[in-house]
């Protein structure tokens, strides 16, 4: 059974939920498979789907040097946990039957040798994140949510054609350094997290953050936000259980909505 953790904040009297923990590891892969499948009917409710691109990834609890990615070909909106596949580090599907994008392979595979404390991945090429991507430039502090990328992404500035080769992959980790996102220009948007709840949050929440400086710009010079006020912010917004946290209740509403994702 998963168990979970509750801490009490003294200074603001409030319950602050965290992440599940697991008795078992094959506990802890249900979980991250229904996470990951979730993610990907949620990513195709909002339109972040282009044909057969896009992937987000979930390390093994286990195998720490594989992940579970899309089956390639596959429509975001119809995967189940049951039709993710597994691959190792050398791309070779090690579970299930359908082969694996080999972007996905060549990207996801070396952020996650990178960062041994990343869990999650995601990338597509999502509209507003692809279109903000070309102009090769951050984010900048425009409004609460975006602080959470406040000095926390970073821009891959080297676009060179479709990445299938892992020495571009290991490019664009070096990018991501430690951030919690990287803009891939001409390209899109990429975020990562210790949970498949976080790395999806931050790249919804991110797409949606190119969509308002878009936006914004479009009609005028923004106001930014001070480097102490979005400090401030991002200690609030940007911290890894706050990724979690705001991806609970897209949670609720896709399980609701779309029951059958929970199929085995």
């Amino acid at each position: 059974m998963q168990k979970q953790e509750t801490t009490v904040n003294p200074s603001k009297s409030k319950k602050l939920f965290k992440p599940p923990t697991f008795e078992t590891a094959a506990e802890e892969r249900l979980h991250l498979k229904q996470r990951l499948a979730a993610a990907f009917r949620l990513f195709s409710k909002f339109g972040f789907d282009e044909g057969v691109a896009g992937h987000i990834t979930a390390r093994d609890p286990e195998r720490k040097n594989h992940f579970w990615v899309n089956p390639f070909g596959m429509h975001f909106s119809q995967i189940r946990p049951s039709d993710l596949i597994l691959v190792n580090h050398e791309g070779e599907v090690v579970e299930g039957d359908r082969p694996v994008n080999r972007a996905a392979f060549a990207i996801h595979s070396q952020i996650h040798e990178a960062r041994p404390d990343v869990i999650a991945a995601a990338h597509t090429h999502s509209l507003y994140g692809k279109t903000w991507s070309t102009l090769g430039r951050k984010l900048d502090p425009l409004t609460q949510d975006s602080c959470a990328f406040y000095e926390d992404h970073s821009v891959f500035d080297d676009y060179t054609g479709l990445v299938l080769e892992t020495e571009e992959g290991k490019r664009i980790a070096h990018a991501l350094g430690k951030h919690k996102a990287v803009i891939l220009q001409n390209h899109g948007l990429l975020t990562v997290g210790k949970t498949v709840d976080e790395a999806a949050w931050w790249f919804i929440t991110m797409e949606r953050s190119c969509q308002a400086q878009l936006m914004a710009e479009g009609v005028g010079t923004p106001r930014l936000i001070s480097d102490e006020g979005a400090k401030s912010a991002a200690s609030e917004v940007g911290t890894s259980v706050a990724g979690w946290f705001q991806f609970q209740p897209l949670w609720d509403r896709i399980v609701k909505e779309q029951p059958d994702l929970l199929d085995q």
